[in-house]
């Protein structure tokens, strides 16, 4: 369903920080791009009723990502280095014949 100038459709509004009714102010391909809050008369970006994530959410997910980028990989096992694996179980290898 396309939207129209002046419908009245559901969104955040990030100066009442709640979910309000809003007007169609901008359309974009035939869907909102620009609203205007009914309770406050703020216009915004269409924001798809998606409250943006918190500050203090931004700034644990920043650190998390600090921390991780500061962790060195771990070093790969010894024998997988070259590609052939020398098991001491001696465990056969699936559709190959033993040696004797």
């Amino acid at each position: 369903m396309d939207a129209r100038l002046g419908d009245v459709i559901d969104d955040f509004c990030v100066k009442c920080r709640r979910l309000t009714n809003h007007s169609v102010v901008s359309l974009l391909n035939g869907a909102a791009a620009k609203v205007r809050c009914r309770t406050c008369y703020s216009d915004h970006d269409y924001r798809n009723e998606q409250a943006p994530p918190s500050k203090k959410d931004l700034k644990k997910a920043e650190l998390f990502n600090a921390v991780l980028s500061g962790v060195a990989p771990p070093p790969p096992p010894a024998g997988d280095a070259d590609g052939e694996a020398d098991s001491k179980k001696g465990a056969k290898k699936p559709g190959k014949r033993a040696e004797a």
